[in-house]
């Protein structure tokens, strides 16, 4: 079996464009890998094989007939399913959408392939990607390659375990809680959650018209091995389109800021935070002291205040959903979403709402403030190690403690900032993953990533790995 399933997208890519390789080739390596590795981790849950080898034969004919290409031209991706693809079911992880095929690509999904990547497999999310464990209860348990008995995170986590060994180089997944970040941790490989607005969102029917929440904290993204692909795949899928009112075409690259002063938060307020995470999170800080930032330990304002915030926004809207979503989801799913509602309650009436969507603007100045100074956040993705499966929704005090490791990503989500992950170490007990958080000022995806290139060179991971069992 050839091993182009070891290669970054950007690699292949470059392989490909000089014809060193053919896209069918490429294709060809990812769906022999597939065949290996996703019977052990069941992070693939649709192989697109015919169509992805029909479309690396047209890349390929393109190439030779000296057609303009894009920059991911032939090269293998794979897609979250609950992204839509044109003629495919978005299932959402529940048996209820099995049979209900897209009438469209979903933008970010129209945008890849116009760069020239190849969808080649659709992958794995719990439940209505209500929770941060994939454990579906249509397409079952995802594994994490790294260890058998632990979480690959989620609602991405069928990406994350994909990428992380060797199924695809690059994927779409989406982020309303760290769903972009938490898998990106937990499995060793790098990502980032967009600025709202930075990528369009839209999708058809159940959730063609977007709850309050999603449109404000919801956004679509990329995740890759490698940081350099991140941006390769932001890049591709970014700006604004007519199926998003949200969208927009702001420029990538912001105003040159050599090195940005840097906010180290190695133990986010809130709860308690393991060792090990404080410890990732200062080696990144060193890397980035390495590489000329000026890193200061202290906290953004009113940092348990927004983490109260995004968990009652979501469940004030969620509110209304939760009905119809509930019955359509399997025991654990529904357990983890009903526990989530117990613990947060819903907003009383629409002056609550009001007030709340006040606080929230104050929480965004306060921010915006203090990261004027602070141009970038560092902290852990999550304040506690990957746990084991099934452990986050054993009952609701499972779930709040879910909910309090997690904590750190939900800043970016509630105030619309861009967040890379990236990994930082490795844990020496368990050998799992560390990653990191990169938070930004909206729109600085370019200053996350330069700083989430620093802490890569660590090496923390080294990835694709064969599944470790």
């Amino acid at each position: 079996m050839s091993r182009h399933w070891q290669s970054s997208a950007g690699e292949l890519a470059a392989a490909i464009a000089r014809r060193e390789v053919s896209s069918r080739e490429v294709v060809q390596s990812h769906l022999d890998r597939i065949n290996t590795v996703n019977p052990k981790l069941n992070a693939a849950v649709e192989v697109l094989r015919n169509q992805a080898l029909t479309a690396a034969d047209a890349a390929d004919r393109a190439l030779e007939s000296g057609t303009a290409t894009g920059p991911l031209h032939g090269v293998p991706v794979s897609v979250k399913c609950n992204i839509d693809m044109k003629g495919l079911a978005s299932t959402w992880g529940v048996a209820a959408l099995a049979d209900a095929p897209a009438v469209a690509d979903a933008p970010v999904v129209e945008r890849i392939r116009a760069a020239g990547a190849i969808p080649i497999v659709r992958t794995n999310c719990p439940d209505f990607a209500m929770r941060v464990h994939t454990d579906s209860s249509l397409h079952g348990l995802t594994r994490n390659p790294w260890s058998y008995e632990h979480t690959a995170g989620g609602s991405s986590g069928g990406e994350g375990s994909a990428i992380a060994s060797g199924m695809s180089p690059l994927g779409l997944g989406n982020d309303i809680g760290g769903s972009l970040r938490n898998p990106a941790s937990a499995c060793g490989i790098a990502s980032i959650k967009p600025s709202a607005g930075r990528v369009p969102d839209a999708s058809g029917p159940p959730f063609e018209d977007r709850p309050l929440a999603w449109q404000w904290m919801a956004v679509q993204g990329p995740m890759a091995r490698t940081v350099a692909d991140v941006r390769l795949g932001l890049q591709a899928i970014m700006g604004a389109h007519p199926r998003d009112p949200l969208a927009t075409d702001a420029p990538f690259d912001g105003p040159p800021t050599a090195h940005p002063r840097v906010a180290v938060v190695p133990a986010p307020p809130g709860g308690d935070c393991a060792a090990a995470a404080q410890q990732a999170v200062r080696r990144a800080a060193d890397a980035l002291a390495d590489a000329g930032y000026e890193v200061v330990e202290t906290v953004p304002p009113r940092y348990e205040e927004v983490v109260d915030t995004w968990r009652r926004l979501l469940a004030g809207d969620y509110a209304a959903l939760k009905d119809d979503m509930a019955p359509m989801m399997g025991d654990a799913g529904r357990r983890f979403f009903e526990a989530f509602f117990a613990g947060t309650p819903p907003l009383a009436d629409t002056a609550a709402m009001t007030a709340l969507l006040m606080q929230r603007d104050g929480l965004a100045r306060a921010w915006s403030e203090f990261m004027a100074e602070y141009p970038l956040v560092l902290g852990p993705t999550w304040t506690e190690l990957p746990f084991e499966h099934g452990a986050d929704a054993i009952d609701d005090k499972a779930v709040e403690k879910t909910l309090t490791l997690l904590r750190p990503v939900m800043p970016a989500n509630l105030l619309g900032l861009p967040s890379a992950c990236v990994p930082a170490a490795r844990d020496g007990d368990t050998g799992l993953p560390i990653g990191v958080l990169l938070t930004g000022r909206r729109f600085r995806e370019d200053e996350c990533l330069a700083a989430a290139e620093a802490v890569e060179k660590l090496r923390a991971t080294a990835t694709p790995i064969d599944p470790a069992w």
